[in-house]
């Protein structure tokens, strides 16, 4: 049984009465064509079943059409909304993401970057579990490189950060729009990069409504119980609280409905992070600041793309955060 014929770039040009190169232009959105000629050479191509061999793009082209992207967030808790969001950008202009996971060993990232490299990718988003800054990847000139979510250390580098600043500032907004005028503020370790960052900031905006001084400990539900019941043994007068996570903030919301304090009429709580897992399944469901990782993870791939396309963004970026408003701090 013969095979039918595979229909060639010439067949198209053919069909809509077109040069190869004109066809060639039209199927892959390059060069000032007329929106008449591009149509009709795509109609041709969808009448013939036509669909280019990557391999000869590339070539054509000089490019892979692939992007890797190195992260150290085992768990895909930062990494996967990124990733999708660098898809969504990635993908309108048919290239594919590489995710390689580094695991804080060095040796891997090495082995990683290498592959990347050897399999010559056209640009490199390099990502991690937190946010805060990091020495810069070593690859081979012409390769673009962008950090998303973490920042590298070289100012001559291309870093989209959240603006976790900008994020506290909307969750102390909020609390005073509703009302609120003795916050407290409860976080994670005071050596993390994004505990003093989240409550230097929210201190910082407070000013005379601070209520005590922050509270550091670890990122995790028995925290936030133990600070909320810190704060009410120390019988300080608080009427809300921003929490340095959803996990704390949903351990505060525990501690004090066991105090018999009701949030939000007594207290009103904000977390951070906005994720879901916890946010959704606090009593009551949390008032949370997104980081829109999303959204970042499509900043960085925009950033990257135009970095391939020779227009470097070197500098930090930050990508705004977001509030989302549930029963924590507003009665239903």
């Amino acid at each position: 049984m013969t095979r039918p014929r595979t229909a060639t770039i010439r067949d198209v040009a053919a069909l809509a009465g077109v040069s190869v190169g004109t066809a060639s232009k039209a199927l892959n959105g390059r060069g000032s064509l007329r929106a008449d000629t591009v149509a009709r050479v795509r109609q041709a191509a969808d009448q013939l079943d036509f669909h280019p061999n990557p391999a000869a793009r590339s070539l054509h082209a000089g490019r892979s059409f692939t992007v890797g992207m190195i992260t150290t967030d085992t768990i895909g808790r930062f990494s996967i909304p990124l990733l999708i969001g660098a898809e969504d950008t990635l993908g309108a202009g048919e290239m594919s993401v590489l995710l390689c996971d580094a695991r804080d060993d060095p040796i891997r990232e090495q082995h990683h970057l290498r592959i990347l490299l050897s399999r010559r990718v056209d640009g490199i988003i390099v990502t991690g579990r937190r946010a805060g800054t990091r020495t810069p990847v070593a690859v081979a000139p012409g390769v673009p490189v962008v950090y998303a979510f973490l920042a590298s250390s070289a100012a001559t580098d291309c870093s989209v950060v959240p603006d976790e600043e900008g994020g506290a500032r909307l969750a102390v907004d909020h609390l005073r729009t509703v009302g609120r005028r003795r916050i407290a503020v409860i976080t994670g370790p005071e050596h993390h990069h994004s505990a003093r960052v989240r409550a230097r900031a929210a201190v910082a905006h407070l000013g005379e409504s601070l209520a005590a001084p922050p509270l550091h400990g670890e990122w995790s539900e028995a925290w936030g119980r133990q600070a909320a019941g810190l704060l009410l043994a120390q019988r300080t007068e608080f009427d809300a609280v921003v929490c340095g996570s959803d996990q704390i903030a949903r351990g505060a919301a525990d501690a004090l409905r066991e105090a018999g304090r009701v949030v939000p009429r007594d207290v009103a709580l904000v977390g951070f992070d906005n994720w879901d897992v916890i946010a959704l399944a606090s009593r009551p469901p949390l008032t949370s600041i997104d980081m829109d990782l999303e959204g970042l993870g499509r900043a960085a791939a925009s950033l990257l793309l135009k970095a391939i396309g020779g227009s470097p963004s070197p500098g930090l970026h930050r990508h705004p955060a977001k509030l989302v408003i549930r029963d924590s701090t507003v009665r239903a």
